[in-house]
């Protein structure tokens, strides 16, 4: 068979794949087009005309109402989304992938049954443990308090499995014998050496995290009571709450949530390199 038979060939086997990920694309991307549509129009057009038609454009006005409503108070749940995302994705990452490695790579006592009951943690549905942390916060004197969003958000079972599942192929025990045999230290080994391997891996864990932090809802729902400590997800439910009151309240919602989507698109971009980074190494080896 000729090269172009063969790449023809190939394009027609991977056309129903192709076609497949051409409408989950488009399926995925329906409600991100209609959010940034609906984000340029006052709340008349949005009541009057259809959801992925142009009316009116008002992005400019609706940034500006958004951003002094009630004294710039969105800016600040926004900043407060940075903070528990950014601090919370970077602690959980930290601790996962240690813990991942650790798990992969060292051979101690009860290893498997600790990965286990870690991966048990997985199946946990984080609507169950809303009461408990709770309880355990409140008797800490961390409700409404920063912290008490920051800790919980530390724990990350699924990156730790990930952690340990990606350290185990992706760093050679050959080349942690050569490092301690030329003297280095544990810690020092991983710093340098281990956590260079596994940057796909982290920047996967990271991204999890970050947007699991950023779109949390229910914690901070039962743990804030202070508006200027809420995360952007929770100010926003705030003010649908009023929206029924206050109409003009409708399209700052949504210019908010367009807002609010942009950390998560930017983040991601930002991880692909690594994630390609990643797919270059392992085709090398």
């Amino acid at each position: 068979m000729t090269p172009r038979g063969g790449r023809a060939s190939r394009l027609l086997r991977n056309t129903p794949t192709l076609l497949l990920l051409c409408v989950l694309g488009v399926y995925f991307l329906i409600p991100i087009v209609w959010m940034t549509i609906a984000s340029t129009k006052d709340t008349p057009d949005l009541n009057s005309t259809p959801g992925f038609e142009f009316a009116h454009f008002n992005f400019f006005d609706n940034m500006a109402n958004l951003f002094q409503r009630d004294d710039g108070i969105f800016g600040r749940w926004l900043i407060n989304s940075a903070i528990y995302s950014g601090l919370g994705g970077l602690g959980a990452t930290l601790l996962a992938v240690m813990a991942g490695y650790a798990l992969a790579k060292y051979k101690f006592p009860f290893r498997e049954g600790i990965f286990r009951i870690i991966l048990g943690g997985v199946l946990v549905p984080g609507a169950v443990l809303a009461l408990p942390v709770y309880l355990l916060l409140s008797n800490m004197g961390l409700v409404n308090t920063y912290a008490g969003v920051l800790l919980p958000a530390l724990v990350t079972p699924f990156g730790v499995y990930l952690g340990r599942i990606y350290a185990a192929d992706a760093v050679p025990d050959e080349m942690l014998e050569a490092a301690r045999i030329d003297g280095a230290g544990e810690l020092r080994t991983f710093a340098t050496i281990s956590m260079r391997m596994l940057a796909p891996a982290t920047a996967t864990i990271f991204l999890f995290q970050f947007v699991a932090i950023w779109n949390n809802f229910l914690l901070p729902l039962i743990l804030i009571s202070n508006q200027r400590l809420y995360p952007v997800t929770l100010g926003l439910y705030g003010w649908q709450g009023q929206a029924r009151n206050t109409p003009d309240l409708v399209s700052l919602i949504v210019a908010g949530s367009f807002v609010a989507t942009l950390p998560l698109i930017v983040i991601f971009l930002f991880s692909q390199r690594f994630w390609r980074a990643g797919l270059a190494a392992g085709a090398l080896k």
